[in-house]
């Protein structure tokens, strides 16, 4: 018999399983399909809801399973090539592993439990390595970040990324919750977890192995280079290196591999103690400790310049960490661990930059440019006056005001933090939406502009400053055979989940092309 699905609204502080037994009595078993938080107007004393979607059996009922079966479709010749262990890279791997067909996968930085080491060096010393840091090595740029699933890309594969993350080891709702969260504690061990499975499937991953050049044979790429001089042959070159390979866009350039230049977005951090965004969205539902730490999603065109600002990659009851891949520059990412409890909560906020406006149309990579500048006159403030390492920052209000504070708040950086003019960093366009924005954003969250918050700078790496072109339907580059752009960096995906995606359709494309093989 097929299962009874039923979709409610529970009150956050009632119990599921109890409200499940006055409804159907005589249920034995039930999964989540669904859950999401709906506490609009708890602020004004609206108790805070779940949204379910829930699938019930009773006696003799089982659940329909919807888990693919893979076949066994062979190795190939050449096994393809991967470079780049993030999200995008793991997850191409996973696939061709389902398939049984091994695979050869580059990375120039560390383990994912071995990267720590040397980014608390970074963090509390300036010690700074430049293959093994916050966005190099295994697991990626998501592995020190929020951790967050959020995704609104509409795609089949979403739902197995998500099974995948629990199989290797995420908790069980990571499969159902409108927005889930892993946290950097919890996904670093699942990312070792899913390099280990696919080492076990004859793949092989070369840790601490540059990949400084792609081999060419006329318009295709039939292998790569790597930084100790030796060489790899493949048909096949997937290529997920993240939004912050500079080096890569710059040798894709000097080859003549089509791209073109994207819109993005540079701005702050803006940090406030979590217990103050806790009540601006619950309101006095918050001291209940029922509903975790509190989000927000925020957002503002510019009327006159048309330039949008919004809030991006929220951390509630997280960290603000530097995150740069440059001894000469600071980068700022935000970061929270699965239990988010953190006394501090931040986002970005961050103003669109656009393509050929913003910065010149006729260099390629005048967007990787724009945004080194403003790391580059990070570090040189932090240089100026501290020691380079610590974050520049200045009071919400202070900013307002066009002052600086010689004090500022206790906050959740392990780089500490400077006193520093937004506007020693930033290009004018940029401050003077920043400060419209966060008028208007007080408005629709009165308090949001308060005395403890503040703004430490630069986010910049928000994506990709290019897009790395490719066909719709083969993935294959639009330039050159054998190269497979591929996830963030490439410029098609955003987001851990996004990335992933992103490295399943690529493989998928590739297995349709080279094995006449799709997925049902």
């Amino acid at each position: 018999m097929s299962n009874r699905i039923l979709t409610f609204h529970l009150p956050y502080q009632e119990d599921l399983e109890a409200h499940l037994k006055k409804e159907i009595p005589d249920f034995v078993d039930y999964r989540i399909i669904s859950q999401s938080l709906d506490a609009r107007g708890s602020n004004r004393g609206r108790i805070p809801v779940y949204e379910y979607r829930v699938a019930v059996i009773k006696t003799g009922e089982r659940f329909a399973e919807n888990r693919e079966e893979f076949k066994n479709l062979g190795a190939f010749s050449k096994p393809p090539i991967i470079i780049g262990t993030g999200p995008a890279g793991l997850f191409a791997a996973l696939r061709f592993a389902e398939y049984n067909i091994p695979c050869l996968l580059f990375e120039r930085g560390d383990r994912a439990n071995r990267r720590m080491l040397a980014i608390s060096k970074f963090w509390r010393h300036g010690e700074f390595d430049v293959d093994t840091n916050v966005c190099y090595g295994e697991g990626g740029a998501g592995l020190f970040s929020d951790g967050k699933l959020i995704t609104r890309i509409k795609s089949p594969f979403v739902q197995y990324v998500m099974n995948r993350l629990v199989d290797f080891g995420a908790p069980a709702e990571t499969a159902y919750v409108s927005n889930p969260h892993l946290g950097s504690n919890k996904i670093r061990a699942l990312i070792n977890k899913i390099s280990d499975f696919l080492v076990s499937k004859g793949c092989e991953i070369l840790y601490h192995t540059k990949v400084t050049e792609l081999l060419y044979e006329n318009k295709k790429v039939v292998g790569v280079k790597t930084h100790d001089g030796n060489t790899y042959l493949s048909d096949h070159v997937i290529l997920a290196t993240g939004h912050s390979a500079h080096e890569m866009y710059q040798h894709l350039e000097k080859n003549q591999v089509a791209m073109a230049q994207k819109d993005f977005a540079v701005g702050v951090r803006i940090e406030h103690p979590r217990k103050e965004i806790d009540f601006l969205q619950y309101g006095n539902f918050c001291e209940s400790g029922e509903l975790g730490a509190a989000r927000y999603r925020l957002s503002y065109e510019n009327a006159e310049t048309k330039k949008g600002t919004y809030s991006f990659c929220m951390c509630p009851g997280g960290y603000v960490l530097s995150s740069g891949t440059d001894a000469d520059g600071i980068v700022v990412n935000g970061m929270s661990n699965f239990a988010r409890n953190s006394p501090w909560s931040n986002s970005a906020l961050v103003v669109t930059i656009k393509a050929g406006v913003d910065f010149s149309p006729d260099k390629l990579l005048a967007g990787m440019d724009y945004q080194k500048k403003i790391e580059q006159r990070a570090f040189q403030v932090s240089k100026t006056k501290a020691s380079g390492k610590e974050l520049p920052a200045q009071r919400v209000r202070d900013f307002l005001d066009n002052k600086v504070s010689n004090t500022l708040p206790k906050n959740s950086t392990p780089s500490d933090l400077v006193s520093a003019p937004m506007g020693e960093i930033f290009p004018a366009s940029v401050s003077d939406n920043l400060k419209n924005a966060l008028l208007r954003f007080d408005q629709q969250m009165k308090g949001f502009v308060s005395k403890e918050a503040v703004l430490i700078a630069p986010e910049t790496r928000t994506s990709a400053p290019v897009t790395i072109l490719r066909d719709k339907e083969t993935f294959e580059s639009l330039s050159h055979q054998g190269l497979y752009p591929c996830g963030e960096g490439a410029g098609h995906a955003g987001g851990i989940t996004s990335a992933a995606v992103d490295g399943v359709k690529v493989v998928m494309a590739i297995l349709k092309k080279e094995k006449n093989f799709a997925s049902p």
